[in-house]
This record gives structure tokens, sequence and C-alpha cells, in this order.
């Protein structure tokens, strides 16, 4: 009886992920459907100067009449082969009065942003499936009677990629029409394939999200640690200090947790990402061979980005500040601001080398509020990755001021845009000040989060 009971409930636990993520895909091609009167795609906090669709589909437009995809008056600033392989769903060529005008096919863009979403929440949910599984094994080798029962909510695999199906900052990134949604999927692809050990697949993710939005580099730390050490578990003395009982396996043998750098599984890494990033390179420049070569994609995308050309806003606080310096400053202060993000790698890699995948989360949300050109969507990522640790951080602080705190922040910002450049009733300081709350907030779930996993490990032994 008991034996049923427990079967029948896992099948609801499973029937339950699969409907609620097929609806949040219905859900998804309904909205799209009335996008034209939503307009999200003109929000600055959901389309940035690389992330736009609009952009892409006026580069694909320039590549087709032989021109260069990297000129016009939006100038696109994205990959070259995303040209290649969204071109077509984003943007028809037709004529009309002698002119060529540009028609988004919402229903191909909605279908690729709503695919790819669905796919990173599996991916996803994988992940935390690997992470739990791990979790299990590690309290059992030391011991410790804390392993979580078996209840009626959902793991936290599945909790995470419902978050990230549900979430407000991911859904209207897909119904505005950018792409986000398929950079994301790469930064999921690549934290899974270093969480399941397939090295060439974890090498591909990186490799192409950081050819896509440059940031996803510094995530080489947390997957070269995934891949030496393997998952996350609690400080490694810990397994040291244990002495091996009779009736469980010895440290040695357990594959989740390595007492020593493997070394070679890094190596192959780097083998695969060196290989990846040659196909890739070799690709852009058969793809911009009539347009500038690689220099010219360098100088479009990645010198874009660290430049910092566009000084449009967005949730950001960097077009602001820029906007603002004296230019005989403002090399300096590009040094300072790029520099922020490598300083916190080596000490936090250091702290929480134990711990990759919540390595991973922390770099991913530094990022985001270091970048140059941030939208929801990334919010969308990190607070998906967050999830995946609703266990160990069931005792943070702040939760509930940190959710009301977004809220407030996503109610405010359209508002204070709308003062400032239709009303004309405000000026830039009134949005600029969403940012700054916007930035405080990631400030605060890094440091509470990174807190409290620290405190769970040290609570392990007590």
């Amino acid at each position: 009886m008991e034996e049923s009971r427990a079967i029948g409930g896992s099948r609801e636990k499973l029937y339950g992920f699969w409907k609620w993520a097929i609806a949040s895909v219905l859900v998804r091609m309904i909205l799209s459907y009335f996008s034209h009167n939503l307009r999200l795609s003109a929000r600055p906090e959901v389309s940035t100067p690389l992330t736009s669709m609009r952009r892409l589909a006026e580069g694909y437009w320039l590549k087709q009449h032989a021109m260069s995809p990297y000129s016009g008056s939006s100038m696109y600033h994205g990959s070259p082969l995303l040209l290649s392989a969204l071109g077509s769903f984003t943007v028809k060529s037709c004529l009309s009065n002698h002119q060529s005008i540009l028609v988004f096919i919402t229903s191909g863009c909605s279908l690729v942003s709503a695919f790819a979403d669905f796919i990173a929440a599996i991916l996803i949910r994988e992940t935390g499936r690997l992470l739990t599984a791990s979790h299990v094994r590690n309290l059992t080798l030391l011991g410790i009677n804390k392993i979580p029962k078996e209840t009626d909510i959902l793991p936290s695999g599945d909790i995470a990629g419902l978050v990230y199906l549900w979430n407000p900052f991911t859904i209207v990134s897909c119904v505005g029409f950018n792409t986000t949604p398929i950079e994301n999927l790469f930064i999921i692809l690549s934290v899974f394939g270093a969480s399941a050990g397939l090295i060439p697949l974890a090498a591909f993710g990186w490799v192409i999200a950081s050819h896509l939005s440059l940031y996803p580099l510094v995530l080489v730390i947390p997957e070269i640690l995934l891949l030496g050490f393997g998952l996350d578990a609690p400080p490694r003395k810990y397994f040291a200090q244990t002495k091996p009982h009779q009736d469980k396996p010895s440290q040695a043998s357990d594959p989740t947790r390595n007492l020593h750098f493997s070394w070679m599984r890094a190596f192959h890494f780097f083998f695969w990402a060196s290989i990846w990033m040659a196909y890739v390179l070799m690709l852009c420049g058969i793809s911009m061979k009539d347009y500038g070569g690689l220099h010219e994609m360098f100088k479009r995308t990645y010198g874009f980005i660290l430049n910092i050309n566009d000084l449009s806003p967005n949730i950001g606080v960097l077009w602001y500040l820029f906007a603002e310096v004296f230019d005989f400053f403002r090399d300096f202060f590009l040094m300072v601001f790029h520099a922020n993000i490598l300083f916190v790698l080596l000490p936090l890699a250091i702290r929480l080398n134990h711990r990759p995948c919540f390595l991973a989360f922390v770099y991913v949300t530094i990022s985001s509020m270091l970048k140059s050109y941030p939208s929801v969507g990334d919010a969308g990522l990190y607070l998906s990755l967050l999830s995946l640790f609703v266990n160990e951080l069931a005792e943070m602080k702040f939760s509930f001021l940190l959710f009301w705190g977004y809220v407030g922040v996503s109610l405010l910002s359209p508002v204070m845009h709308n003062l400032w450049i239709w009303r004309g009733t405000g000026n830039a300081n009134f949005y600029f000040a969403t940012a700054i709350a916007y930035a405080c907030l990631q400030i605060i779930v890094v440091i509470e989060s990174a807190t409290t996993m620290l405190n769970y490990d040290r609570s392990i032994r007590k």
C-alpha cells in the first residue's frame, strides 16, 4: 500500500511539472499574439542594443542586400551567426511603394524563444536532480541525519525549472522579441554539461554563450571546478576527517566527491573549448569575409560591449555614469568598472570552490549587475539558478524584502521612464533611481545567499 502511494505521488509530481511547463509555453504564445499591443520589444528593461530582435532584423536585411550587417541607423551588434540562424524567423523582405520594409514574423520569433525557454527549464531541472542526488549521497557519507525526506513539495530541480518558466522576467523577455532566451539557454547548457560530466557539451555551451555576450567567459572557473572536484558538497575537509564505516562506501570510491582535483578533465575541457572556438571563428570569418572579416566583428560586438558606446537608458547603472563623466576620464572608468568583475572572481572561487554550481550562480548575478547592457532576462536566469538551492538557503534573510523589492522596481521603472521620456515631468534621475535600487537588490541577493550557504556548511558539522 505504501509503495503504491509512493509511486502515485512521484507520478503526480512528474505530471505536475510537465503540466505547468506546457502551460507556460501556451501563455507565452498567447501573449506573443498580442505583442503589438504590449510593445515590450521597445522597453529598455527588456531589449538592449545587443539583444534587440529589431536590430537583428535590420542587420539581416542589410546582409541580404550585400551590405555590412553592422551598418545602418540602428546598428546590429550581435553575432553574425545569429543572422544566419534567426534571420529568416525575424524579418521578411517585401516591397511596398518601391520601399523595403521589415515585417516581423511574430509566430516564428515567439516559437524560437518559447522553445529556448522550455529546453532551458528542462536543463535546469536535470541539474537540480543531479545536485539533489549528490547532496543526499554526501550527507550519507558523512553520516549526517539531515537527508531531506520525501514530501508533497516538488524537488528543487522542478521548482527551479518552473521558476524559470513562470518568472515574469523570462516571460516578458520571450514576448519582447530579443535574443536573451537563447543566450540564457547556452549558459544553462554549459552548467548542465559540467554538472553531468559531459565535457564536450559543457565546452560547447560555454563557447557559444561567451561568443554571444562575452560575460559568460567568467563561468570557466566554476565549470573547471565542477569537472575537477565534482558537484556541490560540504567542504572537502569534512570528508577527510570522516572515518569510513563498513556499511558505507569510502570517500575515495564515491564519484560525487573528489578530494583531489582532476587535471585531466580540466585539460579535456580546454581541448574541446579550443575546438569549438576555432569552429565558431571559422564560421564567423566565412560569414564576414565580404564585410571586414573577424576584425570588424570584434570591433562591432565585443568592442561595443567594452567601450559602452551606446548610452541609451537601461536598468543598469553604467549608462548614466558614462553620460556624466568627462571624456578625459572615460578610459580610466572603463577599466575600473570592467575590472570590478575580475576582482571578485578569485576570492569567491577560493571561498566557494566546494560549491561550483552555487559559484556559477554568484558569477552570473555579479555579471548581470555590472554588465554594459543588462536586461530583466538576466535576472530571470540567476533567480532560477538561485532556486536550485532552496533547501540550503531556507534560512536566507530578507527574502520578503527582496521579493517586494523586485516587484516595486518592476512597477516603478516603466513609470519613471514614462515620466521622463514621454510626459516631460521628470528627468533622468527618476529612472536612474530605479536602476540604483535594482543594483542594490542584486547586491543583497549575492551577499545574503553566500552568507546563508556558508552558514549551512558550518551547521552540517554541529
